[in-house]
């Protein structure tokens, strides 16, 4: 269960929390592929590859819809360090006009459990009805929670994308709603300091954030930090990501960019 949390739910909110000092008029791009590696180290253990992590945004214009496909795949290393293996896709519907996750489907792997779930958000009603089933057992009945919503409540990949166009300065505080598995979770975010970062992009002003992701009642309810930095530009690229644990380190960087197939940029 540690590796789990580590693995799939903090990959997923890796770029949880914060875009640049400009406002960004349309978060979601259609075409647009991120995908990110994540290398673990402990002591005398350095660079092990353990995961994958991809965003892709498809538009679906008669429905006036984003759908915003990502997955977290497991590699080979943290198979020989804890004999563990994962994956989990998330697909995230959002309103084309108002930008408002509608719903997240998810299925997710761990060795041999295979979960598969829905969560639909009802902003008339404020609240958000999550539905989980076990493909493998069919006399299983469905785990249901229901729990309520504020407005601006996102889900753990439309909050990337709904944060690109909100303005932020540094030394700024400010608190995202998270909705996972059918629970909300507040995540204060600390806007820390503006920095230049080596990167695929090339050298890179970009700002250096801590949200608050561990312990008590938060989504990972242990001991850990997490730093991230994202571009100050108009793209608003979420970069790189330090994760600080009592099991190790995971740092997470961007490996390719694209928005079409003839417009790449990969890591070397």
């Amino acid at each position: 269960m540690v590796m789990k949390k580590i693995s799939c739910s903090l990959l997923l909110i890796l770029t949880v929390a914060c875009f640049s000092v400009f406002a960004q008029t349309q978060p979601y791009v259609a075409g647009e592929t991120l995908e990110y590696e994540g290398n673990y180290s402990k002591l005398v253990l350095r660079g092990i590859d353990v995961a994958e992590l991809n965003f892709k945004v498809e538009h679906e214009p008669e429905k006036n819809q984003y759908v915003v496909k990502s997955e977290a795949i497991s590699k080979g290393g943290i198979l020989k360090l804890f004999n563990f293996k994962f994956y989990q896709q998330i697909e995230s519907v959002v309103d084309g006009s108002t930008f408002d996750v509608l719903k997240t489907i998810k299925r997710d792997e761990q060795g041999d459990r295979i979960r598969d779930s829905q969560a639909v958000f009802d902003y008339d009603a404020d609240k958000v009805t999550y539905i989980e089933t076990n493909p493998n057992d069919a006399t299983r009945p469905p785990h249901t929670v229901a729990s309520p919503i504020e407005k601006e409540t996102q889900d753990l990949v439309s909050a990337i994308y709904r944060l690109r166009y909100l303005p932020l300065a540094v030394g700024q505080t400010f608190e995202l709603k998270i909705s996972d598995s059918g629970l909300v979770y507040t995540v204060p975010v600390r806007v820390v300091a503006r920095e230049r970062r080596k990167s695929v992009l090339g050298k890179k002003w970009c700002f250096k954030l801590e949200p608050e992701i561990f312990g008590e009642n938060r989504l990972i309810e242990r001991d850990g930090d997490m730093t991230l930095w994202i571009t100050d530009d108009k793209q608003r690229i979420p970069l790189r990501a330090n994760v600080n644990t009592s099991i190790g380190k995971i740092v997470i960087k961007l490996k390719k960019l694209s928005y079409n197939p003839g417009k790449l940029i990969e890591a070397k």
